[in-house]
């Protein structure tokens, strides 16, 4: 149980399932307020310069050091598209234009849902930032796929290189890039990582 104490009395949480609900709740002991917890939304983009992704190199926990794409937690009374072009900012300093939704993963095992925009990067003005230690344009086969931080972003650059592909070579931002929702099930470190 995360939330231990009420934020409306202070007073110790209890876990039941409240009257009307199907569902194990943190509930307060004293006024019976209704604690909810809900998945976090975490939002990025794939930014593109011709055949190349933009990546950075972690500067923060979990996984720092390892390389990403730009991407993190939306913010309250912010759009998808808003929280993704924001990251990437913040992560990057690059500016994009998004060019539509691509991959959106349900990962059940941390309570998060990753909506993955692809994106247009408008100049070549990119650099590390207090998020990052490096900012890298990467072919694909430039990518450091060993040093890749999280298995989402893995497997969203594996699905996007297979979509440019399925376009005979006409570019980054041409061809068929079907949204998908896809599962990412738990798959435990790699030793040594």
């Amino acid at each position: 149980m995360s939330i231990k104490f009420c934020s409306q009395c202070g007073s110790t949480m209890e876990q039941k399932i409240p009257e009307d609900d199907d569902h194990i709740r943190a509930v307060c002991g004293l006024c019976d307020h209704v604690h909810y917890e809900n998945p976090k939304m975490v939002v990025g983009t794939i930014p593109v310069s011709g055949n190349k992704i933009l990546m950075c190199r972690r500067n923060i926990e979990p996984r720092k050091g390892k390389w990403t794409l730009p991407a993190g937690y939306l913010e309250n009374r912010e759009s998808v598209q808003d929280g993704a072009v924001r990251e990437t900012l913040e992560e990057t300093r690059a500016r994009v234009k998004l060019l539509g939704p691509y991959r959106m993963f349900n990962i059940l095992f941390v309570d998060q849902i990753y909506l993955m925009f692809r994106a247009e990067l408008l100049t070549n003005d990119f650099g590390p930032t207090s998020e990052s230690t490096e900012v890298c344009l990467f072919s694909e086969d430039e990518i450091p796929w060993d040093e890749i931080a999280f298995e989402v972003i893995r497997q969203t650059l594996v699905d996007f290189f297979r979509d440019r592909g399925s376009n005979n070579g006409q570019g980054a931002n041409n061809g068929a890039f079907p949204f998908d929702i896809k599962d990412l099930i738990f798959k435990p470190p790699k030793e040594n990582s």
